[in-house]
């Protein structure tokens, strides 16, 4: 670690191949719904809160690192502590306002949360990886375990919103149920590319990667349902 420190422009690389593959991201995301744009300042706000979020979960999923014995629960509790924390990024920021007035707009908002977390993750990944210390195994398990991780992101925290979305017109206690649901999906999601990615030591990532852009079509074509929920209100 004192190599990167005083190394600054491994530092510079990593940053930017954090954040580039999340900004690409967030441009085809945003350009779904170009029709009516969402604030770019209250987009970059929601985006750095995202970000944020990464330092509040690196203490807890330690504490849970440290004092839960049972592997599998330690996936599940490491997921669900990511889904929670992105989601009170964007309520941090939503939080009585009446910025989200559109279906559509909670997915966006949830998704933009997502690729700010997972750009400074990834980022701190890089600069972990890049002191090559273990068998091949390891390493080629790590570069994997990136590739998905923008998508896995990006995908869980989509069905958090596309969820809140679909509910958007529901009476209180369905939109709550809707909500608990869209939870339960994204953190069975993320738990499951963690568990496969650790068992399978990266050997089977192609076909998890594959089972990762079925979701996400299934996840745009839900989003889509939300966009035109979106239309009928302006319309």
């Amino acid at each position: 670690m004192a190599l990167l420190i005083t190394e600054p422009k491994l530092l510079v690389i990593a940053f930017l191949g954090g954040l580039i593959p999340s900004l690409l991201w967030l441009w085809f995301w945003l350009k779904e719904d170009d029709k009516h744009p969402e604030p770019k300042s209250i987009l970059a706000i929601v985006f750095i809160m995202g970000m944020l979020a990464v330092m509040v979960v690196l203490p807890i999923q330690k504490f849970i690192q440290a004092n839960i014995d049972s592997s599998q629960l330690k996936l599940i509790l490491w997921a669900s502590t990511e889904e929670i924390l992105k989601y009170l990024a964007v309520l941090a920021v939503l939080y009585k306002t009446n910025i989200a007035e559109e279906p559509v707009d909670w997915p966006i908002y949830l998704v933009t949360a997502a690729l700010g977390f997972a750009a400074l993750e990834n980022t701190l990944f890089l600069i972990k990886m890049y002191p090559i210390d273990g068998t091949t195994v390891a390493l080629l398990t790590g570069q994997l375990r990136f590739m998905g991780a923008t998508l896995l992101h990006t995908i869980s925290s989509a069905m958090i919103g596309i969820s809140i979305g679909l509910s958007f017109f529901m009476k209180e206690w369905k939109k709550e149920w809707f909500l608990f649901f869209g939870f339960i999906i994204a953190i069975t999601l993320h738990s499951a590319f963690n568990f496969f990615i650790i068992q399978g030591s990266g050997n089977n990532f192609l076909k998890i990667l594959a089972v990762l852009w079925v979701v996400t079509i299934i996840v745009m074509l839900l989003f889509e349902k939300v966009r035109r929920m979106s239309e009928k209100i302006i319309n």
